[in-house]
Formats: C-alpha cells, structure tokens, sequence
C-alpha cells in the first residue's frame, strides 16, 4: 500500500534539467491518483512541450523512480495555456511557433522548414504554415509539388510531406502574377486559411510552425491577434546589419507579450568542400554575442551550407555535419518551448 505523500517526496529526486530545481518543489506534480486494488500510479506532470529532450528526461526519470514501487505507471502530461480552446480558432494545436526575422534573404524559411521536420524526425505531430504573403516558398523547400484537396464541406486538405502537414501562400497565387497584398487582404485570407484548413487530421497538432514573412508588418500583426503563439524563433545572419533588424523583430513579440525561444544564427561559418578552409562570410559569433546581450537564449549556429540548395529534402534528413547542427537546433529550440510553459506553471 503506497500514498500520495510517499510518491511526492519519492519525485522530489527528479530535477528539471533546466529550471534548476526538483519537479514536486517546482509545482510540476500537479495531480497523482493511486488505485491499490488496481496496482496502477497516475501522474499528471506540467510539462507541455512534447517531444522535447528536457521534458521526454523528465518523463523518463519519473518512471524510474516510481517503478520501485511494483505499480503500473501512467505519466499524463497538461499545462495551462492560457487560451480557452472554444475561442481559439486552432483549438486542435498544442504549440504555434513563429519563426521571424527583422529583415529577408537570412534564410528564415529554410529554418522554419527544417525546425518543423526536426521536430516530426523526433516524433512529433507537426504543421507548417507558410504565411509569407510576399515570397511564399516552403513547398520548394519540402520538395514539394502536391497541392492541397478540399472536402464537401469547403474545407482545405493539407498535403503532407515528410510527415508534416503543409499550407502555404504559394497555393492561392498565380505563378506568373505578383503577390500585391494590402492590410486587410492579409487579415481576411490568413485568417480563413486558419479557421478553413482541416489541422491535425486524425489528432491533435504538437506543433505548427509559422513562417513569417521578414519586417514587422500586416502578416505579423494578424497572427498576433488572431491565434495564440506560444513561442518565437529570431533567426539572423552574424553582421551586424541583420543583428539591428531582429531586435526590432524582437520588440514586435515583446509588444504583444509573445515569448522569444531565443536566436538562431543561420548562414554561419562555411566550410569549402574544395579546399577544406573555414570561411567566416557574415563574421562570426554575431547571433551568440546579439542572444547574450539580449539576455536570449542562443538557439545555435547553423553553416552555410550549398548542400541546404541543391539537396532535395530539408538538410535536417541528411546525415553530415550541417543536419547536426539543424537537429541541435530544433531540440533546443523545443526545450525552450517547454521551459516557457513550465515556468508558467510553477508560477501559477
């Protein structure tokens, strides 16, 4: 026969690898049901970031430490968000996450591509919105040709590549036509496409990553009003020209209270395949100096790579030195998403 006392003071040996305390004085032990007769210990646990290597350790560690006790053990893992699932028009998705930059040609989309299949390579259910009303391309960064299907009931079908789900721009615009968009335009097609496309078929959505379009402008401004973002990625290149824009991006979450996950610095050190040098194209160390002095976590350095071009897949699936980096990234870019929402509700 055990009891809950028992169970609390056992889970006070399992540490938050990132906050720096133990879950039961964090309050991430929110609720625990014993049944003797059943043999059977639930846990529920605040962590919110699925997938994640910090929380999936916790996860891990707490079945551990309760299997000393012969019960059979159920983790069930719930956060306060925030957001009444009634009101929000994406109410079948865990975790939005926008990836922005101040200003374009960082390769912003490549990151958001990649950061949505490294998060499905870790096991994750996924969505990747394409909201650049300008420059829409991450169907040619998925290596993408499908088009999206529409039911009965008017609603778009996204397709799916490389196990995530895509919506993008590019599917409303002629090829050959500009893409001349003014204000309320980008409010009323980005929210249609929100409310109209069928999310998360067969379950919930872990994670939809949003790619913005580079500025602070219209698209920015929708998507801050309209669903609730969980997280942010700034990503920049290391001169100090694009480092002035992404504070400015910074400022613009800032505003609207949206938490920044941190910097990822992209277009890094080249590595020639010629002549085996390290070239410094955009200087170096840029994003981690910007990240300190912002006092953001530094997400990671990411190569300029020509492999990122010419592959036919987002570089993530590779296996070399870059896809590393790229899967160093994504995970830490998922901790801090956790971290966000467990700092939330320690706090509550």
């Amino acid at each position: 026969m055990t009891d809950e006392d028992k169970i609390r003071g056992a889970l006070q040996s399992v540490e938050d690898p990132l906050l720096g305390d133990d879950i039961e004085s964090l309050g991430l032990v929110t609720e625990i049901d014993i049944d003797d007769e059943a043999e059977t210990i639930d846990v529920t646990l605040g962590l919110g970031a699925p997938y994640s290597p910090s929380e999936t350790s916790i996860a891990g560690r707490v079945r551990d430490v309760l299997d000393e006790y012969g019960y059979d053990v159920e983790l069930t893992a719930s956060v306060d968000r925030g957001v009444d699932p009634e009101e929000t028009v994406l109410p079948n998705v865990k975790n939005i996450i926008a990836v922005a930059s101040g200003k374009g040609g960082v390769g912003k989309s490549t990151v958001a591509a990649n950061l949505a299949v490294g998060l499905g390579d870790l096991g994750a259910r996924v969505g990747l919105f394409d909201a650049d009303v300008y420059g829409p391309n991450v169907p040619q960064m998925m290596g993408s040709d499908d088009q999206p299907q529409a039911t009965e009931e008017e609603e778009i079908v996204p397709p799916v590549v490389h196990d995530v789900e895509i919506m993008s721009m590019e599917y409303l615009l002629d090829e050959s036509a500009p893409a001349i968009w003014r204000g309320p335009m980008v409010h009323k097609v980005l929210t249609q496409l929100w409310e109209d496309v069928q999310w998360g078929r067969g379950g919930n959505l872990d994670y939809m990553v949003v790619d913005l379009p580079p500025g602070t402008g219209d698209t920015q401004l929708t998507m801050l009003q309209s669903i609730p973002v969980s997280g942010a990625v700034i990503v920049t290149t290391p001169q100090s020209v694009a480092l002035d824009d992404a504070e400015r991006g910074m400022e613009m979450f800032a505003e609207h209270e949206t938490p920044v996950l941190g910097i990822a610095e992209n277009m890094a050190t080249f590595a020639c395949p010629d002549c085996g040098g390290r070239h410094d194209i955009f200087g170096s160390g840029g994003g981690e100096e910007f990240a300190e002095e912002t006092d953001m976590p530094f997400l990671g350095s990411i190569p300029l790579d020509p492999a990122v071009r010419t592959a036919d897949q987002p570089i993530v699936l590779e296996d070399d030195e870059t896809a590393d980096a790229v899967q160093a990234f994504v995970e830490k870019a998922v901790d801090m998403q956790g971290v966000v929402h467990r700092r939330r509700e320690s706090s509550s």
